[in-house]
């Protein structure tokens, strides 16, 4: 592997978490990579096909458990190419492609199982309340886009948005259902 991490800050950077975390997060990506691959295992003896025990067969560019969560935070906190993300760690683009694939399945359950990954869909306004833990108001600000200059100037006023020659429509919504 040719990612040489030297300090917290360079951690923290290239990955998005702490030295600290990144040890917590190694236990159990460790503990759910092991179960997935028994699981996958047991599920191809049951079908007939055959695949190797887990650990056997080469070892591969990421060897360690280390490398191989390294590799995933990595991916999705810099978000490289392919070809860039297998020069780092010493592989070609379609197995850095293959590994990361096979890994963040691993790592999106360690996440759940730790209970830090978000919750991204709300089937109803209900869940979202309560996922945002009775908060009053919600402001969801969204970027500007053109509109077309009102010949009025009190609206004129309105709409500009402080840019040079530059009348937007400021996107903006407040959720109505939430008190």
């Amino acid at each position: 592997m040719s990612l040489q991490i030297r300090d917290d800050r360079q951690m923290r950077a290239l990955t998005g978490v702490s030295l600290s975390q990144f040890n917590i997060l190694l236990d159990m990506f460790s503990q759910t990579y092991h179960q997935m691959q028994w699981q996958a295992y047991e599920e191809g003896l049951l079908s007939g096909i055959r695949q190797r025990r887990p650990g056997g067969g080469q070892k591969g560019a990421l060897p360690t458990m280390k490398d191989k969560l390294l590799f995933a935070l990595y991916y999705f906190k810099v978000y490289p190419t392919f070809d860039v993300l297998g020069t780092q760690f010493n592989m070609a683009r379609s197995k850095a492609n293959e590994n990361l694939h096979k890994l963040a399945p691993v790592l999106h359950q360690t996440l759940v199982e730790l209970e830090v990954m978000p919750q991204r869909e709300f089937a109803t306004p209900d869940e979202l309340l309560e996922a945002l833990n009775g908060l009053d108001t919600i402001l969801i600000d969204v970027t500007e886009r053109n509109y077309r200059r009102p010949q009025d100037n009190q609206e004129q006023q309105e709409h500009y948005s402080g840019k040079k020659n530059d009348t937007r429509l400021k996107t903006r919504s407040f959720l109505p259902w939430v008190k």
